[in-house]
């Protein structure tokens, strides 16, 4: 699989040469659905995990107040293929019958839900990435990425908690091949849809909330950005910030590295937890690939007018995942030492 994002609609720089020193390199992860193995580097995907190490359990207590109604997640999986069934007999002939009397039961059993769970919760994967398909800041000896989440929302914010682990893909002798699920999960979307993943790396500036009052002013300036063809950007004249921002600043979607696109919250400071350092972006788990206003960055490999989204999802919500309400979940980590507790935040 191959994806690649479109150029951007001019050079940046040529108009701003000040934000040259700004730019930095992010590796958009592009999840598409598909049947990763512990060897792929994935969204969702079974972990290349040690026969003999034991598998992450979230022991925090969990709200049932939140979500009064949970899921198994063997039923979350029944409940996707038959909305994609569904949908695709919809797409072959408009009149069928939207659910088969054996779809309607599953819905009706599915939705009445299962009982609360009060005991330890396995982590769920999210993410495996292989430092020979995605570069991510690691300490010397690891080359693979782990990164698992318990899918119950925690008091320090709407998502679930994360847990890394850095490891060297070689010393995995013998693979845990039945690691354990939770009983229930707090949210549907909280079960990553598993996809494989096509990097490709990208140039990024910062979210206009990172630059001085003065650039963004000039950044606002409508006078400035002349050079633009109007023809092609008419939709913009109103507001070339708005450009800056959805189509030359920060990718959407999952990706390592590059800048982080506040939009829920102003930048804030993102300390090291053990050593006060600032910290960079590792990894930003994104609820969809693209929104309104940064659908330039589709990759040109996507179908026009493509089937419905698959199992379910809305427009570029591939894997499945929302994160209160359609926002990220951005993990920092540590330059001085990638080993260090990394940072979470929705921003």
């Amino acid at each position: 699989m191959s994806l690649t994002t479109p150029a951007r609609p001019f050079d940046v720089t040529a108009l701003f040469p000040e934000l040259a020193p700004w730019a930095r390199t992010a590796t958009r992860l592009h999840p598409r659905p598909g049947a990763p193995t512990v060897h792929d580097s994935s969204v969702g995907g079974p972990l290349l995990w040690p026969a003999d190490e034991p598998w992450p359990y979230c022991d925090e207590p969990h709200d049932s107040r939140v979500a009064p109604v949970v899921h198994a997640p063997d039923d979350i999986r029944l409940l996707r293929r038959v909305r994609a069934a569904s949908a695709e007999r919809l797409r072959r002939d408009p009149g069928a019958a939207r659910w088969t009397p054996e779809e309607q039961e599953a819905l009706e059993r599915i939705g009445a839900g299962r009982p609360w769970f009060d005991g330890r919760i396995p982590l769920l994967p999210v993410a495996q990435l292989h430092a020979r398909d995605v570069p991510f800041p690691r300490p010397s000896g690891a080359d693979l990425l782990q990164v698992l989440w318990c899918p119950f929302d925690h008091a320090e914010g709407a998502h679930p908690r994360t847990a890394l682990v850095r490891r060297s893909a070689a010393a995995v002798a013998d693979v845990l091949d039945a690691p354990p699920e939770p009983p229930v999960v707090q949210r549907d979307s909280y079960l990553p849809q598993p996809c494989l993943l096509a990097p490709e790396q990208v140039t990024e500036f910062p979210n206009p909330r990172e630059l001085d009052d003065d650039l963004r002013d000039r950044l606002a300036d409508g006078s400035r950005w002349g050079a633009i063809d109007p023809a092609r950007y008419s939709a913009y004249a109103d507001d070339p910030g708005e450009l800056y921002l959805g189509a030359l600043s920060t990718a959407p979607g999952w990706k390592t590295g590059g800048w982080t696109a506040w939009d829920a919250t102003d930048p804030v400071d993102r300390p090291c937890p053990a050593c006060g350092a600032g910290t960079v972006p590792l990894l930003t788990v994104a609820s969809s690939e693209w929104d309104g206003i940064s659908r330039s960055w589709i990759p040109r490999e996507e179908p026009a007018s493509p089937a419905p989204p698959p199992l379910g999802a809305r427009d570029g919500a591939f894997t499945l995942i929302d994160i209160a309400g359609g926002c990220d979940l951005q993990l920092y980590a540590c330059p001085a030492d990638p080993s260090h507790p990394h940072v979470e935040l929705v921003p």
